[in-house]
């Protein structure tokens, strides 16, 4: 019997195929890494008696409002109903203004002068909380994850996937 030899494998990838399987769930590591930079965004950000995603909603209804909700959640990539959970503390504060859109269907969500003053004083904390983290991880780390992260971004994209998304 002729058998054919395996194909041939760069040792570098058999490497890295031989470390994957040891690394454990991508998406546990990621989910740990997210609890840790959310806690440490959000014990800054307690300073300004909000939440890290609060201070978010504020900066996203600010820049890009007045908007419909689904606009919004579209925008911060969440859920509508994430986004109308996380909407509600921020409308009974008086910050964000929930008000009839420009049909009897439609909402649409502004930040008031509150509203305003609020995500003013919230940005010193995030900003101390932003220069925290880079030192903590260095200046150099923080690009290389930025970076990573945008790419892998766009590689987990529909239109990267529709596109066959192989290695370039």
């Amino acid at each position: 019997m002729n058998e054919m030899p395996p194909p041939l494998q760069d040792p570098c990838e058999a490497d890295l195929n031989a470390m994957l399987k040891t690394m454990g769930c991508t998406n546990f590591k990621l989910r740990q890494l997210m609890r840790r930079v959310a806690q440490h965004y959000d014990l800054e950000m307690a300073g300004a008696g909000l939440k890290t995603t609060q201070y978010s909603l504020l900066s996203y209804v600010l820049r890009l409002g007045p908007l419909r909700p689904g606009e919004l959640a579209q925008s911060m990539k969440m859920s509508a109903s994430t986004l109308t959970r996380n909407l509600r503390p921020l409308v009974d504060a008086g910050w964000l203004k929930l008000a009839a859109g420009s049909d009897a269907r439609s909402r649409s969500v502004s930040i008031t002068q509150a509203g305003r003053a609020k995500r003013n004083e919230a940005l010193g904390y995030w900003r101390q909380a932003q220069e925290s983290l880079n030192r903590q991880l260095g200046a150099g780390r923080v690009v290389a994850l930025h970076a990573l992260i945008n790419e892998s971004l766009e590689r987990l994209s529909p239109a990267h996937a529709n596109a066959g998304g192989e290695d370039e």
